[in-house]
């Protein structure tokens, strides 16, 4: 198959050019054997006597020529190859000279890796992708990373100082999220093609760039009040010790949690956290080293270093958290969906028994299809709980709510319980995927989870369709930035305080 890069390409005058050019340096070798192989080969005939006689000087002119013909063979080797190897490398730095050219060209005529829109328009100057997304989006990438570092880093703030001391840096963090959320949510609209004309989509760019400029405004305004000044710095790594400290006496109990989930869910339930004990030990592996550079650095009087040296501690402690948060978050979710999984069957086919029942004629021809569908959902999710076989609760609950969406009358009850539980979970682990890998997940995971989170924000005015919706999005969206992680790499922990990599 055609990779997608090189889909759509003209194909490249490169082989033709090679030939000619090899056809070129035999040329110039022929003529180059040519010319120096009669003065080369050696006489294979044995000399022959002069009978006749001849005068001296004559003789002598005989044998000068000869010397003299010679001579003149060989000394043509050296300008013929001279000329022969500068014919090769020119023709050789043509051949490169034209590739590099192409390679640089993209199809359509534009410059490779300039940044596009995402209905294919070059994007306006100043206004390149996020991260190397190239597709027009300015800002987002960078404006959601510095919020997620100034939440971890406002939440070390609130243990040093407790929460009146960060009070309106917290007003400040609440209105980038708003603000954030905006363009987000101009974003999923923008991707779903609205608006349709080549004007109005610039615009809204150009409406995208605004709002995330004043996030990052918003935030750097707001964290003056509580940036670590040097006469904190022994309270600040004291806390940041604290947190340290707990997180490593609480990995144990974690792992242990999570063993005890691997004897009784079957291992497509626990994907989603498989190796995050690991993940949190390394993270506090680097905390320490970070902890440690921050405490040297301190004592010798550079509080500049220390600072450094402190922050990329308290990131390192947060994603520990983090990992060790959602492993226990995800125990509490299974164990809650595995109490309610007979509920939601036996409040299913309560739903499709009040579709088959004699007074709802109406729509019976519409909704037969749907009754099947779901009476096959029902008896394959009914066996699996019976078969005495770990299962994944909350993979059957998604089953049930799927099957049975169409033809729920309302947005109360056991089945709505079931979608706001499974919508929930996909919206937790997406958010904690992208908080601890940020720097390697581009823009279009995190446009559909913040459209996941808005709809399931929504709370009881949510519908059942909101909810279904919701965890769609947030499973593309972990999808999404597994993919990105994975294409592109984890680019490393330690983080400057604006959220920049080191």
């Amino acid at each position: 198959m055609t990779s997608p890069l090189f889909r759509g390409r003209p194909r490249r005058a490169g082989p033709h050019l090679s030939v000619r050019v090899a056809h070129a340096v035999l040329g110039g070798a022929a003529g180059f054997v040519w010319l120096v192989l009669p003065g080369m080969t050696p006489p294979t005939a044995a000399p022959v006597a002069i009978t006749t006689p001849s005068p001296v000087g004559s003789t002598v002119r005989t044998a000068a020529a000869t010397d003299g013909d010679e001579t003149s063979g060989a000394d043509l080797v050296l300008p013929v190859a001279v000329v022969g190897a500068a014919g090769a490398l020119a023709g050789y730095g043509y051949l490169r000279r034209r590739r590099r050219t192409r390679s640089r060209t993209a199809p359509g005529g534009g410059t490779a890796g300039a940044p596009r829109a995402a209905d294919g328009e070059a994007a306006a100057p100043g206004h390149g992708g996020d991260e190397g997304d190239g597709d027009g989006v300015p800002g987002l990438v960078d404006a959601e990373n510095r919020l997620l570092a100034v939440r971890e880093e406002l939440a070390f703030a609130e243990a040093r100082g407790g929460p009146e001391a960060v009070a309106p840096s917290a007003r400040a963090v609440r209105d980038a999220e708003a603000e954030l959320a905006s363009a987000f949510a101009m974003r999923q609209r923008y991707d779903e093609g609205v608006p349709a004309g080549t004007a109005e989509r610039r615009h809204v760019l150009a409406g995208i760039a605004g709002r995330c400029e004043e996030v990052v405004r918003t935030l750097d305004a707001g964290s003056a009040a509580w940036s670590v000044q040097a006469a904190e710095l022994p309270r600040a790594l004291e806390a940041a010790e604290a947190r340290f400290r707990e997180l490593t006496a609480r990995t144990p109990a974690v792992e242990a949690t999570l063993s005890a989930l691997h004897t009784r869910y079957a291992p497509t339930a626990l994907d989603a956290v498989t190796g995050y004990p690991e993940l949190a030990k390394d993270r506090l592996v680097l905390a320490t080293t970070e902890l440690n550079s921050a405490r040297q650095a301190s004592d010798m009087g550079r509080p500049a270093e220390a600072t450094g040296h402190l922050r990329a501690a308290e990131g390192a402690i947060a994603r520990a958290g983090v990992f060790l948060a959602e492993t226990d978050r995800l125990a509490r979710d299974l164990d809650g969906a595995a109490r309610l999984v007979p509920a939601a069957l036996t409040g299913a086919e309560a739903e499709l028994a009040a579709h088959r029942a004699p007074t709802r004629p109406e729509g019976a021809s519409h909704a037969a299809p749907l009754l099947l569908h779901a009476d096959t959902v029902l008896a394959a999710v009914r066996a699996e709980v019976t078969s005495g076989r770990p299962y994944d609760p909350l993979g059957l609950l998604r089953r049930v709510v799927r099957a049975t969406e169409p033809l729920a009358a309302g947005d109360s009850g056991v089945l709505a319980a079931a979608a706001r539980l499974t919508a929930a979970d996909s919206v937790a682990g997406a958010e904690a995927f992208l908080a601890t890998h940020r720097e390697g997940v581009r823009v279009t995971a995190r446009t559909r989870l913040a459209e996941a989170r808005r709809l399931f924000a929504r709370g009881n005015a949510a519908t059942q369709a909101d909810r279904v919706r919701a965890d769609d999005l947030a499973r593309e969206a972990r999808a999404s930035a597994e993919q990105d992680v994975r294409l592109r790499g984890h680019q490393g922990e330690r983080q400057h305080p604006e959220g920049q990599m080191a």
